[in-house]
Protein backbone atom coordinates (compact mmCIF):
# COMPACT_ATOMS: atom_id res chain seq x y z
CA UNK A 1 0.00 0.00 0.00
CA UNK A 2 1.21 3.65 -0.80
CA UNK A 3 1.59 5.38 2.46
CA UNK A 4 2.52 8.97 1.12
CA UNK A 5 2.26 10.53 -2.49
CA UNK A 6 3.67 14.11 -3.15
CA UNK A 7 3.22 14.74 -7.06
CA UNK A 8 4.51 18.14 -8.97
CA UNK A 9 4.33 20.24 -5.76
CA UNK A 10 6.20 23.69 -5.98
CA UNK A 11 7.18 25.61 -2.78
CA UNK A 12 7.54 28.78 -2.19
CA UNK A 13 8.84 31.75 0.27
CA UNK A 14 7.43 34.75 0.58
CA UNK A 15 6.27 35.87 -2.98
CA UNK A 16 8.86 34.80 -4.79
CA UNK A 17 11.60 32.77 -3.62
CA UNK A 18 10.87 28.96 -5.05
CA UNK A 19 12.19 26.25 -2.74
CA UNK A 20 10.91 22.99 -4.35
CA UNK A 21 9.79 22.78 -8.17
CA UNK A 22 7.87 20.41 -9.37
CA UNK A 23 8.80 17.19 -7.47
CA UNK A 24 7.15 14.43 -7.17
CA UNK A 25 7.85 11.04 -4.48
CA UNK A 26 6.16 8.32 -3.41
CA UNK A 27 6.79 6.59 -0.04
CA UNK A 28 5.65 2.99 0.07
CA UNK A 29 3.59 1.51 3.39
CA UNK A 30 6.55 0.04 5.78
CA UNK A 31 9.54 1.56 3.73
CA UNK A 32 11.85 3.45 5.17
CA UNK A 33 12.48 6.12 2.24
CA UNK A 34 16.02 8.78 2.05
CA UNK A 35 16.28 12.28 0.88
CA UNK A 36 19.74 13.04 -0.13
CA UNK A 37 21.31 16.00 -1.42
CA UNK A 38 23.24 18.93 -1.01
CA UNK A 39 22.26 22.46 1.69
CA UNK A 40 19.97 24.01 -0.10
CA UNK A 41 18.71 21.45 -2.50
CA UNK A 42 15.31 21.64 -0.67
CA UNK A 43 15.30 18.53 1.68
CA UNK A 44 14.06 20.06 4.37
CA UNK A 45 11.57 22.04 2.76
CA UNK A 46 9.98 18.91 1.43
CA UNK A 47 9.21 17.59 4.72
CA UNK A 48 7.84 21.03 5.75
CA UNK A 49 5.62 20.51 2.94
CA UNK A 50 4.50 17.12 4.01
CA UNK A 51 3.72 17.99 7.75
CA UNK A 52 2.50 20.95 7.09
CA UNK A 53 4.34 23.77 9.00
CA UNK A 54 5.42 25.63 5.99
CA UNK A 55 2.92 28.71 7.12
CA UNK A 56 4.85 29.18 10.38
CA UNK A 57 7.94 30.29 7.96
CA UNK A 58 6.02 32.23 5.37
CA UNK A 59 6.05 29.16 2.47
CA UNK A 60 3.44 27.52 1.32
CA UNK A 61 2.84 24.99 -1.67
CA UNK A 62 2.14 27.22 -4.63
CA UNK A 63 1.10 24.02 -6.92
CA UNK A 64 0.51 19.87 -6.81
CA UNK A 65 -0.98 17.65 -4.16
CA UNK A 66 -0.03 15.23 -0.77
CA UNK A 67 -1.87 12.53 -0.39
CA UNK A 68 -1.40 10.88 3.06
CA UNK A 69 -2.88 6.91 3.30
CA UNK A 70 -5.23 8.08 0.32
CA UNK A 71 -6.71 11.44 1.83
CA UNK A 72 -5.03 14.62 0.68
CA UNK A 73 -3.71 16.66 3.08
CA UNK A 74 -2.48 19.64 0.53
CA UNK A 75 -4.38 22.34 2.83
CA UNK A 76 -4.75 20.38 5.87
CA UNK A 77 -3.49 22.48 9.29
CA UNK A 78 -0.18 21.11 10.77
CA UNK A 79 -1.72 19.94 13.83
CA UNK A 80 -4.73 17.79 12.17
CA UNK A 81 -1.85 15.76 9.87
CA UNK A 82 -0.63 15.31 13.35
CA UNK A 83 -3.01 13.62 14.63
CA UNK A 84 -3.83 11.68 11.48
CA UNK A 85 -1.20 10.10 12.17
CA UNK A 86 2.18 12.07 10.32
CA UNK A 87 4.86 13.14 12.71
CA UNK A 88 7.68 15.34 11.92
CA UNK A 89 10.92 15.33 13.71
CA UNK A 90 12.64 18.81 12.64
CA UNK A 91 16.52 19.24 12.54
CA UNK A 92 17.53 20.65 15.66
CA UNK A 93 16.32 18.62 17.96
CA UNK A 94 13.30 20.60 18.93
CA UNK A 95 13.07 19.12 22.63
CA UNK A 96 11.41 20.82 25.63
CA UNK A 97 14.59 21.17 27.39
CA UNK A 98 13.35 22.43 30.69
CA UNK A 99 11.08 19.16 31.04
CA UNK A 100 12.41 15.87 32.18
CA UNK A 101 12.43 12.75 29.74
CA UNK A 102 9.44 11.37 30.64
CA UNK A 103 7.53 14.25 30.55
CA UNK A 104 8.59 15.49 26.57
CA UNK A 105 7.62 11.85 25.85
CA UNK A 106 3.85 12.14 27.74
CA UNK A 107 3.23 15.86 25.60
CA UNK A 108 3.26 13.63 22.72
CA UNK A 109 -0.28 12.32 23.82
CA UNK A 110 -1.93 15.80 22.54
CA UNK A 111 -0.53 14.68 18.99
CA UNK A 112 -1.58 11.42 19.08
CA UNK A 113 -5.94 9.76 18.73
CA UNK A 114 -7.54 9.64 21.63
CA UNK A 115 -6.56 6.81 23.89
CA UNK A 116 -6.63 5.57 27.00
CA UNK A 117 -4.21 5.90 30.08
CA UNK A 118 -2.68 2.36 30.01
CA UNK A 119 -2.22 2.42 26.00
CA UNK A 120 -0.19 5.76 26.51
CA UNK A 121 1.85 4.44 28.94
CA UNK A 122 2.48 1.27 26.60
CA UNK A 123 3.67 3.83 23.88
CA UNK A 124 5.82 5.36 26.39
CA UNK A 125 7.35 1.88 27.69
CA UNK A 126 7.74 1.45 24.11
CA UNK A 127 9.91 3.68 23.41
CA UNK A 128 12.20 3.04 26.34
CA UNK A 129 12.86 -0.36 24.93
CA UNK A 130 14.18 1.01 21.67
CA UNK A 131 16.36 3.62 23.63
CA UNK A 132 17.15 2.10 26.73
CA UNK A 133 19.44 5.30 27.59
CA UNK A 134 15.96 7.18 27.68
CA UNK A 135 14.77 5.09 30.22
CA UNK A 136 17.62 5.22 32.23
CA UNK A 137 17.10 8.68 32.28
CA UNK A 138 13.36 9.35 32.28
CA UNK A 139 13.45 11.71 35.98
CA UNK A 140 16.32 13.73 33.85
CA UNK A 141 16.27 17.15 32.53
CA UNK A 142 16.39 17.32 28.79
CA UNK A 143 18.51 19.90 28.80
CA UNK A 144 21.20 18.44 29.99
CA UNK A 145 21.09 15.00 27.71
CA UNK A 146 24.19 14.49 25.10
CA UNK A 147 23.18 15.19 22.02
CA UNK A 148 22.77 11.98 20.97
CA UNK A 149 20.21 11.81 23.62
CA UNK A 150 18.59 14.46 22.86
CA UNK A 151 18.18 12.84 19.26
CA UNK A 152 16.94 10.10 20.44
CA UNK A 153 14.78 11.75 22.60
CA UNK A 154 13.01 13.71 19.79
CA UNK A 155 12.90 10.54 17.98
CA UNK A 156 11.14 8.87 20.50
CA UNK A 157 8.53 11.59 20.95
CA UNK A 158 7.39 11.36 17.52
CA UNK A 159 6.68 7.78 18.11
CA UNK A 160 5.23 7.78 21.41
CA UNK A 161 2.01 9.50 19.20
CA UNK A 162 1.32 6.34 17.73
CA UNK A 163 2.31 7.43 14.55
CA UNK A 164 1.57 5.77 10.53
CA UNK A 165 4.75 8.00 9.22
CA UNK A 166 7.23 10.04 10.49
CA UNK A 167 9.61 12.47 9.06
CA UNK A 168 13.06 12.85 10.51
CA UNK A 169 15.22 15.41 9.46
CA UNK A 170 19.17 15.41 9.74
CA UNK A 171 18.87 12.40 12.22
CA UNK A 172 22.72 12.10 12.60
CA UNK A 173 23.81 16.09 12.73
CA UNK A 174 26.12 16.76 14.44
CA UNK A 175 26.96 13.58 16.09
CA UNK A 176 29.87 10.80 16.25
CA UNK A 177 29.80 8.43 13.91
CA UNK A 178 29.31 5.64 16.50
CA UNK A 179 25.95 7.45 17.88
CA UNK A 180 24.84 8.23 14.45
CA UNK A 181 25.06 4.48 13.43
CA UNK A 182 23.26 3.36 16.54
CA UNK A 183 20.52 5.66 15.56
CA UNK A 184 20.37 4.77 12.11
CA UNK A 185 20.01 0.82 13.19
CA UNK A 186 17.35 1.26 15.87
CA UNK A 187 15.34 3.09 12.97
CA UNK A 188 15.58 0.66 10.67
CA UNK A 189 14.71 -2.05 13.73
CA UNK A 190 11.66 -0.03 14.33
CA UNK A 191 10.71 -0.14 10.61
CA UNK A 192 11.52 -3.91 10.72
CA UNK A 193 9.17 -4.86 13.56
CA UNK A 194 6.57 -2.62 13.05
CA UNK A 195 6.60 -1.35 9.77
CA UNK A 196 6.74 2.20 10.58
CA UNK A 197 6.89 4.05 7.21
CA UNK A 198 9.83 6.24 7.34
CA UNK A 199 11.13 9.50 5.47
CA UNK A 200 14.42 10.52 6.35
CA UNK A 201 16.44 13.45 5.08
CA UNK A 202 19.98 12.97 5.86
CA UNK A 203 23.74 13.68 4.33
CA UNK A 204 25.75 11.18 5.79
CA UNK A 205 25.28 9.22 2.37
CA UNK A 206 26.70 6.17 3.62
CA UNK A 207 24.38 5.62 6.83
CA UNK A 208 21.39 6.06 4.04
CA UNK A 209 22.71 3.55 1.45
CA UNK A 210 23.00 1.16 4.11
CA UNK A 211 19.52 1.45 5.95
CA UNK A 212 17.12 2.78 3.39
CA UNK A 213 15.07 1.02 0.69
CA UNK A 214 14.59 3.77 -1.51
CA UNK A 215 16.60 6.38 -2.10
CA UNK A 216 16.03 10.26 -3.52
CA UNK A 217 18.44 12.36 -4.34
CA UNK A 218 17.59 16.34 -4.77
CA UNK A 219 19.36 18.96 -6.57
CA UNK A 220 18.00 22.42 -6.77
CA UNK A 221 14.58 21.68 -5.38
CA UNK A 222 14.39 19.30 -7.98
CA UNK A 223 14.25 15.15 -8.01
CA UNK A 224 17.33 14.19 -10.12
CA UNK A 225 17.77 10.15 -8.76
CA UNK A 226 16.00 7.73 -7.53
CA UNK A 227 16.00 4.18 -6.77
CA UNK A 228 16.66 1.41 -4.48
CA UNK A 229 20.22 2.00 -2.89
CA UNK A 230 21.72 -0.81 -4.78
CA UNK A 231 20.89 1.13 -8.05
CA UNK A 232 21.06 4.67 -6.73
CA UNK A 233 25.32 4.72 -7.14
CA UNK A 234 27.84 4.29 -4.38
CA UNK A 235 28.50 6.73 -1.53
CA UNK A 236 31.76 8.31 -3.45
CA UNK A 237 29.42 8.72 -6.41
CA UNK A 238 27.35 10.45 -4.89
CA UNK A 239 28.99 12.91 -3.03
CA UNK A 240 31.23 13.86 -5.58
CA UNK A 241 28.31 14.61 -8.22
CA UNK A 242 25.28 15.39 -6.43
CA UNK A 243 26.80 17.04 -2.83
CA UNK A 244 29.89 19.02 -4.52
CA UNK A 245 32.55 16.56 -3.19
CA UNK A 246 31.34 16.93 0.48
CA UNK A 247 33.97 14.35 2.18
CA UNK A 248 32.05 11.10 4.38
CA UNK A 249 32.85 9.88 7.78
CA UNK A 250 35.47 6.76 7.08
CA UNK A 251 32.73 4.79 8.50
CA UNK A 252 29.41 5.92 6.83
Amino acid sequence: MTRLVVENISVVYGQAIEAVSDLSLIAESGAMTALLGANGAGKSTMLKAISGILEFEHGRVSQGSITFDGISVTAMRAHKRARSGLLHVREGRHILSSMTVEENLDVAGFAAPPRSRADAAGAVSKIYDYFPVLGQRRRSTAGYLSGGEQQMLAIGRALAADPRMVLIDEASLGLAPMIAEQIFEILAKINAETGLTILIVEQNVGLALRHATQVYILENGRVVREGPPSQIGSREEISARYLGGVSQPADA
